[in-house]
């Protein structure tokens, strides 16, 4: 915890997850659906933490059941190890904006794609290392030649896919014959 006199950078939810309680003027009912929007925009995917759950179009809807909030999540891939985490941290966040229990539903249907990361995702990717999907998700990117991928780093099209897989599944190893640096490729799927 900061000191008295530093500064804490942390987002208010942030700070509230961290204390693990709910504030008592908590008024979940005033919140509008833009407002939950809103904060699950804050809520950052653990293995890419440069983008939210939101810009990664992992969730999908935001909608009541009776007076209950319900979020619809969809993972990045079956399996994903971090779906589980994700969800917990989307019922963090609500329960830190006075939602006593949030129920989290995995929608796996339709499948995710990476049609669904948003313009701002993708630039954030980019700004952190990994090259974003280009186009969109087809089986010829699946089956056809390699794709030709830019550099997140200098900008070159010069570069070489190193391996299949990445530092996840859904992530190919490229390097950059410019720079030499490697990096991470979001795959089309």
């Amino acid at each position: 915890m900061p000191q008295h006199g530093d500064s804490d950078s942390r987002s208010a939810v942030d700070i509230l997850i961290a204390s693990d309680r709910v504030p008592a003027n908590a008024r979940p009912d005033l919140l509008t659906e833009d407002d939950i929007w809103a904060l699950l925009e804050e809520v950052k995917d653990p293995e890419v933490p440069a983008v939210s759950v939101v810009e990664l179009g992992i969730v999908r809807a935001v909608h009541w059941d009776g007076k209950e909030l319900s979020i619809d999540v969809t993972p990045t891939y079956s399996g994903c190890p971090a779906t589980e985490l994700i969800e917990e941290l989307i019922a963090e966040a609500l329960r830190a904006a006075g939602f006593r229990d949030p129920k989290i539903k995995q929608v796996l249907t339709p499948a995710w794609t990476t049609d669904w990361i948003t313009d701002e995702g993708k630039e954030k990717l980019r700004a952190f290392g990994i090259a974003p999907p280009e186009g969109s998700s087809s089986k010829m990117s699946l089956l056809g030649e390699p794709e030709v991928i830019a550099c997140p780093h200098c900008g070159s099209k010069d570069t070489e896919r190193v391996s299949e897989f990445g530092s996840t599944a859904c992530k190919a190893l490229y390097r950059c014959k410019e720079c030499l640096e490697p990096f991470d490729y979001f795959k089309c799927i």
